[in-house]
């Protein structure tokens, strides 16, 4: 299930009286609107009212309304992209993976952000609450554990391969109860409620990542929660497309996405919330270590159930 980004009617009719009857023959024939799919740590209401930017400057720049969709899993979003409902998207490196899988070169990354200090990664973190016992994720051994998402690459892959890598377990026999929360910040509202002894989610740097920004949003205390746990650093979310889309689609599109900063400082900044400097053009190789955690987190899977 998705929720709808959309422009204003206003706002639709300004962008396509801004396309010229010269372009009016092209890609835009074949495609009279495009719908991007995100997924996203944040709640839906706060996921719709930070998008909105985005989708008002790429349809202004594209000349077509430009719809965004968030799906209610990292596995939505793909699955919508399979089946053309969808053009681009913006998912973990985790869920690119998956989508790769399925769909092999009819996608690829076209765009990863960086950072608001000019990074090109994030971390997954595994926090306790600041009132725990918990020092450190040997402490943890025997107690309850969340993970965000199975496709998510914070909230799920990398916990688990580092689990399985480095620890020789995995987190069913580990921990003591383990489930998955449907969100990272369904993981730390849970882990400030209580209800799990300590969760995976995302961390970008020390004023910026999940914790950080419900803090800001007064969804939890600030100070409610310690990290014991920083994995290696996690290459970005990439900005995928279908390889299918026209080549001059896809060139404007890419266009449009690199100037975002530049064109539409107030909306993009109003987009990453400050998190991001800008953008920079990504490959399939960036995320094949992404892969090969994914796969193998898989074979454990097939292993352990067999």
């Amino acid at each position: 299930m998705f929720t709808f980004v959309r422009r204003s009617a206003a706002a639709v009719l300004l962008s396509a009286a801004l396309v010229s009857p010269v372009l009016a023959q092209d890609w835009r024939e074949q495609y009279p609107e495009l719908t991007i799919g995100i997924s996203s740590s944040e709640n839906e209401t706060d996921a719709i009212a930070r998008t909105q930017p985005y989708a008002d400057y790429l349809s202004r720049e594209l000349g077509v309304p430009v719809n965004i969709v968030r799906g209610t899993d990292y596995a939505a979003v793909v699955e919508a992209m399979r089946s053309g409902h969808v053009q681009i998207a913006s998912v973990g490196p985790a869920a690119y993976a998956l989508a790769r899988k399925i769909m092999g070169e009819g996608i690829a990354p076209v765009a990863v952000t960086l950072d608001g200090e000019g990074n090109l990664g994030y971390y997954s973190v595994i926090a306790v609450r600041a009132d725990s016992e918990y020092k450190t994720i040997e402490d943890l051994k025997g107690k309850s554990f969340a993970f965000a998402d199975p496709n998510s690459t914070s909230g799920y892959a990398v916990p688990s391969y580092y689990l399985a890598t480095a620890m020789g377990t995995s987190a069913d026999e580990y921990f003591s109860e383990v489930a998955f929360s449907g969100g990272h910040e369904q993981s730390v509202m849970a882990l400030v409620n209580g209800t799990f002894e300590a969760v995976a989610t995302s961390w970008r740097n020390e004023t910026s990542g999940t914790i950080q920004t419900m803090e800001t949003k007064g969804l939890i205390p600030k100070g409610a929660v310690r990290v014991v746990w920083t994995s290696p650093v996690i290459p970005n979310t990439p900005v995928m497309m279908l390889t299918s889309l026209p080549q001059e689609l896809q060139d404007e599109f890419k266009a449009a996405l690199m100037a975002f900063p530049e064109k539409d400082p107030e909306g993009f900044d109003a987009y990453q919330r400050g998190s991001s400097s800008g953008y920079v053009e990504a490959k399939h190789e960036d995320y094949l270590d992404v892969i090969a955690i994914t796969e193998f987190n898989a074979e454990e899977r097939r292993r352990n159930a067999n």
